[in-house]
C-alpha cells in the first residue's frame, strides 16, 4: 500500500468521506471532510491529501471560531494524532 492509500485508509477509518463538489477541482489533492459536524463548532473537519507533497492536512475550526490545521507527512503520524483528538 503506498503512503496515499495509508492515509485515505487512516482517514476513513476516523470516519472521513469524500468532499463532494466543483470547489474542490484540484487533479492532485483529495479532500475528504468528517461525516459528523464536531459538537462544539457544528462544522466538519477537513482532511486534503496531497499527492505531490506525499503529505496530509487535517483542517478544523476551534472553539474561538478561528481555523487550525496541522500536515502530517506519514499515516502513522496522522493515526497518533486522531488517537490523541478522539474525544475531540
Amino acid at each position: 500500500m503506498n503512503v496515499l492509500e495509508e492515509f485515505q485508509v487512516a482517514a476513513r477509518d476516523r470516519g472521513f468521506v469524500e468532499a463532494l463538489g466543483d470547489e474542490y477541482g484540484e487533479e492532485s489533492v483529495l479532500w475528504l471532510r468528517k461525516a459528523t459536524q464536531d459538537a462544539n463548532t457544528s462544522t466538519h473537519q477537513r482532511l486534503c491529501i496531497d499527492s505531490t507533497l506525499k503529505s496530509a492536512t487535517v483542517y478544523w475550526m476551534n472553539v474561538l471560531g478561528k481555523i487550525d490545521s496541522k500536515t502530517f507527512r506519514t499515516a502513522a503520524g496522522l493515526q497518533e494524532w486522531f488517537a490523541s483528538h478522539s474525544a475531540s
